[in-house]
């Protein structure tokens, strides 16, 4: 297979057509902590809801429109996985449950390792992608933020995002793939849409996802990509007086389990890993 940095870089790659869009019947959702839902609110089983139960639920309500019952729904992300992790455990799974729509959302952990080899983690994707489209599912791809728009200290992982988001682009044009792209999207920098850790979504921001995965697959409109408030001026000034909290809290921590070799996702199952029934939006706790 030819090395994924010799891809063209492509932004904003239109989608070929699919047969099937608007009619899945079987929706499933492959990632980490992003598509698990993390620091979403807690739904009515006890874990967070998260962008993917959300478009599960919109799914749905098409499907009944239709006449149908609705659709089933099954998500295998974890937090803290690598893609290699997800390609490895999570895409053979999905091949076995035989769905029609896939949302194949990771990549950001790889890059905020240690080191990072973009070639790697790029063919490992290409793989698992090539998997599911051969058995004829459908394929949501995402490219992610600029991560320096809301904060200056991620500028070391800025490049390999770019690096990472271009491969994507090439991915998801090559194998027919929908792509939702968050790269430069001014809507993303409110800080209502960021959990206090900076680094997962809060419950406005899982919506926000959800409109933003809604649009790439061609239900929906990108009136999400205006921002709902302009930033405060002053937002700067309101992390730097945070900054000990969010150290002693999350990057102490975060530092920890890297010094023993361990994952947040450690121990953590999958919370829907066959199918479920869905018919409508989720049910909060």
């Amino acid at each position: 297979m030819s090395g994924v940095c010799s891809y063209p870089e492509v932004v904003n790659s239109p989608s070929a057509p699919h047969a099937s869009a608007g009619q899945w019947r079987r929706y499933l959702a492959l990632g980490d902590s992003f598509s698990e839902g993390l620091m979403d609110v807690v739904g009515s089983d006890g874990r967070h809801v998260g962008w993917a139960d959300r478009v599960a639920g919109e799914l749905a309500l098409l499907a009944r429109a239709r006449g149908e019952d609705g659709i089933e729904y099954a998500n295998l992300a974890v937090r803290g996985r690598l893609v290699r992790q997800v390609i490895g455990e999570q895409v053979p799974a999905a091949v076995l449950l035989r769905p029609d729509l896939v949302s194949l959302a990771v990549g950001v952990n790889d890059t905020l390792r240690r080191t990072f080899d973009l070639n790697a983690v790029a063919t490992s994707l290409e793989n698992g992608v090539r998997d599911l489209r051969g058995t004829g599912a459908d394929v949501l791809l995402f490219s992610f933020g600029d991560p320096t728009r809301r904060s200056r200290v991620m500028r070391p992982v800025r490049s390999r995002i770019h690096g990472y988001n271009s491969a994507v682009s090439a991915i998801a044009s090559r194998y027919g793939c929908f792509q939702a792209s968050f790269w430069d999207v001014a809507a993303y920098d409110d800080d209502a849409l960021w959990d206090q850790d900076w680094l997962h979504l809060s419950p406005a921001g899982h919506r926000l996802v959800a409109r933003t995965a809604l649009e790439a697959l061609g239900l929906g409109d990108d009136a999400w990509r205006t921002p709902a408030v302009s930033a405060p001026p002053e937002r700067l000034y309101r992390r730097l007086g945070t900054n000990t909290t969010w150290t002693t809290q999350h990057l102490v921590p975060w530092l920890a389990r890297r010094a023993r070799g361990g994952s947040s996702g450690d121990g953590v199952v999958p919370k829907y890993p066959t199918w479920v029934p869905v018919t409508g939006p989720p049910q909060e706790g």
